[in-house]
């Protein structure tokens, strides 16, 4: 039997008991599934003209000391405008790109991700020019230069693009040659003269980045920017390794987005696997994904 004074104080912790584990249920609820097991940050630096660039910081959760960093650059219209919340990002306007919904599957003990944003002035679209010059390039490598001054542990980073992102993650190294380790290109622009596709690849020559790079392309992606025949003749002509995927499941929507073999649609954790294993080791092991 409880005594009066110690009935009183049972009752007393049940009921913060009971207050505390909704509030903890519903956050765990609220975590997005392109978010689980992630401990994420905004990180933001100032521009001239007051604008203002952004990114999303990621590691896996428990995760203090990465030695890698994952710039992702993803495709258009490449304005993500994240919004973080109780230690994850909960929404943005391009949460279904291949490299933010699948990023968890990137983000190990030893490599973090960033996702770039587009400058605070972009509007709604990162046009293509820009993507291209020497400003992108000095733009990101201002937020690179606030994630490494707040994790010293990094000490390689890598470029990784998808789609209209492999403009950026094609030019940054030709105007910062020593900066990056290795750039990744995933469904890369690889045919620029087709219609609305981006002339600044036109004739680009991979050779100039002086560093280690790859191709990771859908034999049967759909859009005609980014067709498998011209990815495997131009990672042919500069000696650029390419990792093939086939298969996936549930493609959807417009060819060029993200939910067709374009976005590798059910192949997410492969792609992210062989990504993974290209930062770390510098080489890729397996250029077939079935």
């Amino acid at each position: 039997m409880y005594s009066s004074k110690n009935l009183n104080r049972y009752l007393y912790r049940a009921a913060i008991v009971a207050a505390l584990i909704p509030a903890t249920a519903s956050f765990a609820q609220n975590v997005p599934g392109h978010a689980q097991g992630l401990s994420e940050e905004l990180v933001s630096v100032d521009l001239s003209d007051n604008k203002k660039q952004v990114g999303v910081y990621s590691t896996k959760k428990g995760s203090n000391n990465p030695t890698k960093l994952a710039v992702l650059l993803p495709g258009s219209p490449s304005v993500v405008r994240p919004v973080v919340e109780n230690g994850v990002m909960t929404g943005s306007k391009l949460t279904g790109n291949f490299l933010i919904r699948a990023r968890r599957f990137l983000v190990d003990e030893s490599v973090a991700s960033l996702i770039v944003d587009c400058q605070s002035e972009s509007g709604d679209y990162c046009v293509s020019y820009y993507q291209a010059s020497k400003q992108r390039q000095e733009d990101v490598d201002k937020l690179i230069a606030e994630v490494k001054k707040r994790v010293p542990s990094i000490s390689e980073v890598w470029l990784v693009g998808t789609s209209m992102g492999t403009i950026s993650s094609s030019f940054m190294p030709i105007h910062n040659p020593t900066a990056y380790a290795g750039a990744i290109h995933t469904s890369a622009i690889t045919d620029p003269y087709a219609k609305g596709s981006y002339r600044e690849l036109g004739g680009f020559d991979y050779k100039k980045s002086q560093i280690p790079q790859f191709f990771i392309h859908h034999s049967s992606d759909p859009c005609a920017l980014t067709t498998y025949p011209s990815a495997k003749s131009i990672a042919e002509k500069h000696g650029i390794p390419l990792v093939t995927v086939s298969g996936g499941t549930g493609f959807q929507g417009p060819a060029c987005e993200a939910f067709t073999e374009h976005g590798f649609r059910g192949k997410e954790k492969e792609v992210m696997n062989a990504v993974t294993e290209i930062i770390k080791t510098g080489k890729a092991s397996r250029l077939d994904i079935n």
